[in-house]
């Protein structure tokens, strides 16, 4: 009898506690999170993923309007993201921190137009992105700027005068910076004496290493992401060519990559906005909850971006009214009205917002040295 009263004791108490927590979940905002949660990108989604987790339990634990992330994982596959948009409006969602990466992102914010869903991109970098779309807002650097900021620190720092450029012309990401950089370097001088492309499906790169190394290029540029820059760089080690390899956000988590040899790394130059092994008090604060909800990953940038990202659409929801009963139509109003004049501070740089959903902040520059980002003196 005791133990049929202690069971029915624990019954009610669990319902109870479903009980707060439907009252809670019913009342907060919420925000869908939508990336690559497994597959080839699942690095960066799930970094964004985890980055955004950190945010909204510093928010909840504030007390006053609380958060509730819907996540759904898209693989990196455009047709899946839309899926996955319609799963978190299935949900509830009102407004979307997402997607991760850049070709998802097109399809889902053509959607998300129509429909009326504010969104706004940790990490899509694409100028095509927002194009358009007066409800698409991103977090990150747009592509054109990674792309003309990169020569800029070539040639200024006369890092080499023959480049070789090694590009994903399957990605709308890759071959945005490409161009862009390639236009920069015809302005400054710079000569590219190789360039060479690859798809999502290539796992060799031999035709690309040695024709960059018969060019007789003294720097790579690699406007692509960590997965094909690791076989790049191992690559290289193997036809013992050894170039200054330059990169930009894309890169950003190679020396998390799993069974990558991390020295293959040493003296990598890359752009990102964001670095762990800061020692200021707010990045050492944000390194320890990650790594807490994370398991004992370290954050990249793509992790404070998406911090950054849920911050923004809560400061934003605060001024100007929104709560959990708001349909997502009328927040997409309100929110598009907000980040007219938005300021915010955050990890990756103070920000404000230009009406075609361009982020206005500075990039940064880092070198790898001894397995961590070490910022770039020229």
């Amino acid at each position: 009898m005791k133990n049929i009263k202690t069971l029915i004791s624990l019954l009610l108490v669990a319902a109870m506690m479903l009980a707060s927590t439907a009252v809670l979940a019913e009342g907060a905002l919420k925000i869908g999170v939508i990336g690559p949660f497994t597959g080839g990108a699942a690095l960066y989604g799930l970094a964004c993923k985890y980055g955004a987790q950190v945010a909204a339990d510093e928010i909840n634990a504030q007390g006053g309007l609380q958060i509730e992330l819907l996540c759904e994982d898209d693989e990196h596959d455009a047709e899946k993201s839309v899926n996955a948009y319609n799963a978190v409006l299935d949900q509830g969602a009102q407004m979307i921190a997402g997607t991760t990466t850049t070709t998802p992102c097109l399809a889902v914010s053509a959607q998300a137009f129509e429909d009326r869903v504010f969104m706004l991109t940790p990490s899509a970098s694409s100028a095509k992105v927002p194009e358009g779309k007066d409800n698409m807002y991103q977090v990150c650097f747009e592509d054109p700027a990674m792309g003309v900021f990169s020569a800029q620190i070539i040639s200024e720092n006369a890092l080499a005068t023959k480049v070789a450029v090694i590009y994903n012309n399957a990605d709308d990401y890759s071959t945005g910076i490409y161009q862009n950089f390639k236009a920069k370097c015809e302005e400054v001088g710079l000569e590219i004496v190789s360039e060479t492309t690859f798809t999502d499906e290539t796992t060799d790169f031999s035709v690309q290493v040695t024709a960059a190394k018969d060019a007789g290029a003294e720097l790579v540029f690699l406007p692509i992401y960590y997965t094909p820059a690791s076989r790049i760089l191992q690559t290289a080690k193997d036809m013992e060519y050894a170039p200054v390899f330059f990169g930009v956000d894309g890169m950003d988590g190679i020396l998390a990559l799993e069974g990558f040899d991390t020295s293959l790394a040493e003296g990598v130059i890359l752009l990102t906005p964001f670095s762990a092994d800061s020692t200021d008090e707010r990045t050492v604060d944000f390194v320890a909850k990650y790594q807490a909800v994370s398991g004992g990953d370290i954050p990249n940038q793509f992790a404070a971006d998406a911090y950054d990202a849920v911050y923004a659409l809560y400061n934003a929801s605060i001024n100007a009214g929104i709560d959990g009963d708001t349909a997502a139509e009328d927040a997409c109003e309100m929110l598009i009205a907000e980040f007219a004049t938005l300021e915010y501070a955050g990890l990756t740089g103070d920000m404000t917002w230009t009406p075609d959903g361009k982020v206005s902040k500075m990039p940064n520059a880092y070198v790898i040295e001894g397995g961590s980002y070490v910022a770039f003196e020229g």
